[in-house]
């Protein structure tokens, strides 16, 4: 191809993706919505007016288009020879090789300011590459594009990427920082966080990132490492820095060891002056250099220099290492063998720029060893300063030489010089996928570090603290910190107070903050003290005073999201966890932690002076559900669209108007969706609190487990006759009637009775069930009846001394958190009412629509309270309550029955059916468990078209909450069809 017909392609090129962006841009997030699971919609695509017309005559087109790219010769990557290249590169294009300007990864047009300073940087300068900070997916790969594009040489793209892609793109995947992956004590995931990163680096056009951080970090006050630092301990650092290496360079991408040779045992900033230490050699090789000498032994391609003063070590005082031939020549390159890119810590920084001119910075950078040239305050002084120096032979060319050709190495490498652009449609497969997204989320949940927890406050128990109050108390530098905090915290406590502590916190709102404080049962601090350049890392002093009033009568439990060594500041603190960050997946990992939803078994990779050891750590189980992803519980979410399949159809069908369905397996809330809407006018569309009308999930979501407690306390019995409660079963073929014939269903007591055509108060209701004829001898066969649990509630009442609702919500439903379970829904509370989903259009008893009222005409004429039916629930609560039964009666740390009473009630009691005592059990024909789960599986089903299936040999429960019956009770007759359906495309998305 010639080189005109090259050049004449590229400019219709650069022309074709200046007038396509806005499109490109905006077909690549309809790509990304489709490979996510959002409900939401993208935003609309806005086509705004030309305001100003611009005379097309004023604009010169050659201006947009920067120059010719590369000719032929470099432009077959394959014939690349780089002395050859080297040697027909003039000096000043050799020299511009050596710096890395600073550039921001956000669209630009041809004719901003910025963007032609860069152009103009590559044009006129030559430099060698980009150092990308702040930007977007799109915006900095767009701009890649185009300034390759430009480019004679290729660009090196370098960035920093300590913590994932995500610390300088946003919507890349962020990972928590280093010293959170040391907590996890697991090596592996340090090469995963690598790995991953290194992928999207990759598919973003970045050839180096700028990490890991191999800083060991044995200095409290260190305000500008702390967590950046995998540990306090250098064989911590060395193992979890050559994992995250291991994985960044598995993709082909350099990773960077930095800040040689150590920053961690610095108390100075050098963003803002020259920190100076003041060991000697011996504790150097022994502490801070351990890690590099590691790295480099394990292959490390790039180590980046510190802007730090040794002067012990060095024969020059305060010379910061960059600068240093004795730390780069002769430690790194001699003693330790280092012979890859060097590359200088940025040169703005005022450790550096305070003291030296911009080009007698990059001389005496050269001099000791450094190659690559970041971030110089003033790129044009500094390269006409190494060329005098040069021509005044302070400097020699054959020096700028060898870093050029180091450089032009990794260039062919990684083929540059082949001019290839980055595939933008690609992106949304190669970026924040599915699973960066959930190695992300992992390590985060394993990083939970809990150092103290006096008086078991953790997990958080709603019903030991009714009333809590949170604060988060921030720098202030970053909006308003903690809301997300609160917010979550608020999904899990019904009652919660919350205040923000920062330096706009008025008199009025801190008066306000200590009355909450004395008024609440705990107070949760979340501290948003980070690390950042110039800053503090304490608290200051008035915030501390007023914390420490906040806690002085009321248990306080700190979480600590930026700065660990903030304990300090808090010693009296009860319960005390490291967050390590404040990503919205670091505070989703840790909300639920506190209330038991997941386990923490995080150790300190650092020593906190005068409170914790290194390795400290207190481990707790997880206790409770948690909502999350379908593959962290072990399910395939592509396959849990079945599911989704199946109930849609069903409200086309007009099987229900709608429904909600729920799964909860290995401790893990892991799907939980609803469809369609309450009532066919479709006003009111179902929601996972929607609250739905159980039916007959009451006999064993109320009645049952009363029992359960009550055989448990050993106030009653199976092999009790009804006739110790019931007068009227005291003679004749009832003496003999046990409550383990209630329970299974074989008393003799018919299956049902309209009554109330003619009974209609509960006294009455209650005397003719008492006194109604058998129709079978007891033990003899199985009738599904209603009328023995509804004598089994009337018993519950005499044993306990209480209503049946009253019981069982003080017993179960308020310890265990489900504030959505109750009989007799308060219809004056709108926000209960206009959540709960109609059963039916009465027109034989009530004559209206039932809504908020039990629909089974029994329960209502017994006041909405009944044995049988008369519960209202969600799915959120039911899964609460199936979380329990599969934990052996045990949730949140409190054990509610026992385990083998539990087993007990579950297993088949009865040669004539296969049930337990109270819970239906899947048959061995057809039956709305499907036909994958397994023959333990235990549950029921509600005539309103209700179900809870769970089977412990899976760990899973299915709920399925409808309202089938709506508008009448001759609707939904398929919904067995409906509930087996569900449960098998549920059991076959397991990953096995």
């Amino acid at each position: 191809m010639s080189t005109f017909f090259q050049s004449h392609l590229r400019s219709f090129t650069l022309i074709f993706l200046t007038l396509t962006v806005g499109f490109t841009v905006g077909a690549c997030s309809v790509l990304e919505n489709m490979f996510s699971d959002s409900e939401e919609s993208s935003p609309d695509i806005k086509q705004e007016s030309i305001l100003t017309k611009v005379d097309s005559t004023n604009i010169d087109v050659s201006d947009s288009i920067p120059f010719e790219g590369p000719s032929d010769t470099l432009a077959e990557a394959d014939s690349i020879n780089i002395d050859s290249l080297l040697n027909r590169m003039t000096l000043k294009e050799k020299i511009g090789q050596l710096f890395f300007v600073r550039a921001y990864g956000h669209f630009k047009s041809y004719d901003e300011a910025s963007y032609q300073q860069l152009l103009q940087k590559i044009k006129d300068f030559h430099i060698g590459g980009i150092t990308f900070f702040n930007g977007t997916i799109y915006g900095q790969t767009i701009l890649t594009n185009k300034l390759q594009q430009a480019s004679k040489i290729p660009l090196w793209i370098t960035q920093d990427m300590e913590y994932g892609a995500a610390m300088r793109v946003d919507g890349a995947t962020r990972f928590p920082p280093a010293m959170a992956v040391a907590a996890t004590q697991n090596p592996d995931y340090a090469y995963w966080m690598g790995k991953v990163t290194a992928k999207e680096a990759n598919a973003l056009g970045v050839n180096q990132i700028f990490g890991p951080v191999l800083d060991v970090n044995n200095n409290p006050r260190n305000p500008v490492i702390n967590v950046r630092s995998f540990s306090g301990n250098p064989d911590t650092v060395a193992a979890y820095g050559k994992r995250f290496i291991d994985g960044v360079q598995s993709e082909d991408i350099l990773a960077t060891a930095k800040h040689f040779p150590g920053h961690g045992d610095t108390d100075t900033d050098s963003h803002l002056s020259l920190p100076v230490i003041n060991y000697n050699y011996t504790r150097l090789d022994s502490v801070e250099l351990l890690p590099f000498r590691s790295a480099v032994g394990d292959g490390v391609s790039s180590i980046m220099s510190a802007h730090i003063a040794f002067p012990q070590i060095s024969s020059r005082q305060n010379l910061p290492a960059t600068m240093d031939s004795t730390i780069i020549n002769n430690i790194l390159a001699d003693s330790l063998g280092f012979n890859g890119l060097v590359v200088s810590d940025g040169l703005e920084m005022k450790g550096i720029s305070s003291n030296y001119s911009p080009g007698d910075a990059v001389i005496k950078a050269l001099q000791a060893g450094v190659d690559l040239i970041l971030l110089s305050p003033d790129e044009l002084t500094a390269i006409n300063e190494i060329e005098a120096a040069i021509k005044n032979k302070r400097i020699t060319e054959q020096r700028i030489d060898q870093s050029v050709r180091k450089l032009l190495k990794w260039k062919k490498k990684q083929g540059l010089f082949q001019k290839e652009h980055i595939d933008i449609n690609t992106l949304s497969n190669k970026i924040s996928t599915r699973k960066h997204e959930l190695i992300a989320q992992e390590i985060s949940q394993k990083s939970l570090t809990l150092v103290k927890n006096k008086g078991d406050i953790l997990p958080i128990k709603p019903y030991q603290y009714p009333n809590i109050t949170v604060v988060s108390v921030s720098d202030g530098s970053s909006g308003r910190a903690g809301n997300g905090f609160v917010s979550c915290i608020k999904d899990h406590h019904p009652n919660i107070t919350s205040h923000v502590l920062d330096k706009r916190t008025g008199p009025k709102e801190k008066k306000q903050m200590l009355a909450d404080a004395r008024d609440a049962d705990l107070v949760i601090i979340g501290s948003f003290i980070y690390v950042r350049s110039g800053q503090k890392v304490q608290l200051n002093q008035d915030d501390l005073r007023l914390l420490q009033k906040l806690h002085k009568d009321t248990p306080a439990a700190l979480v600590a999201f930026g700065n660990p060594y903030v304990v300090q500041d808090l010693p009296k603190t009860d319960a005390q966890l490291m967050a390590w960050s404040a990503t919205d997946q670091q505070v989703k990992s840790v909300v639920p932690a506190l209330f038991g939803g997941a386990s923490i078994s995080g150790r300190l990779p650092i020593e906190i002076p005068g409170m914790y050891d290194f390795n400290h750590g207190i481990t707790l189980p997880q206790t409770t559900i948690r909502s999350d992803a379908p593959e962290v519980a072990g399910l395939s979410r592509d396959s849990l669209k079945k599911v989704e399949k199946i109930m849609n159809q069903a409200v086309l069908d007009s099987t229900f108007p709608g429904g909600a369905v729920a799964v909860v397996k290995n401790g893990v809330m892991a799907y939980q969706k609803g469809f369609g809407y309450q009532t066919y006018k479709k006003l009111n569309p179902i929601r996972k609190n929607t609250i739905y009308d159980l039916a007959s999930l009451t006999k064993v979501t109320a009645t049952t487990p009363a029992v359960m407690k009550l055989v448990d306390e050993g106030k009653l019995s199976l092999d009790d006759r009804v006739g110790k409660y019931i007068a009227e079963f005291t003679s004749g073929p009832k003496k003999n009637i046990t409550i383990r014939n209630l329970l299974l269903h074989n008393s003799g007591l018919p299956p049902y009775r309209i009554y109330v055509d003619s009974i209609k108060t509960e006294a009455k209701l209650i005397k003719a069930i008492k006194n109604e004829p058998l129709t079978y001898k007891p033990g003899t066969k199985y009738k599904y009846s209603d009328l023995g649990f509804i004598l089994l509630g009337e018993i519950i009442e005499q044993v306990t001394g209480l209503p049946l609702d009253q019981y069982v919500h003080k017993t179960f439903y308020y310890p265990l958190g489900m504030n959505d379970t109750f009989f007799t829904p308060n219809r004056s509370n709108k926000w209960i009412f206009k959540r709960i989903s109609p059963t039916e259009i009465d027109t034989s008893i009530r004559m209206k629509t039932i809504k908020g009222q039990v629909h089974d005409e029994r329960a209502y004429y017994l006041n909405g309270v009944a044995g049988h039916a008369g519960l209202f629930s969600t799915v959120d609560d039911l899964a609460i309550y199936c979380q329990m039964l599969l934990s052996g009666g045990s949730y949140a740390g409190q054990q509610y029955l026992d385990p083998s009473t539990v087993n007990k009630f579950s297993q088949r009691q009865s040669e004539l059916i296969n049930r337990g005592y109270g819970f239906d059990r899947k048959s061995s024909g057809f039956s709305t468990a499907g036909s994958l789960t397994s023959d333990k599986t235990f549950g029921h089903t509600g005539f309103t078209g209700t179900s809870f299936w769970i089977d412990p040999n899976h760990d899973i429960a299915i709920i399925i909450l409808t309202n089938r019956t709506f508008p009448h009770r001759s609707y939904g007759q398929n919904i067995s069809t409906i509930r087996a359906r569900i449960a098998d495309a549920v059991m076959s998305s397991i990953i096995e």
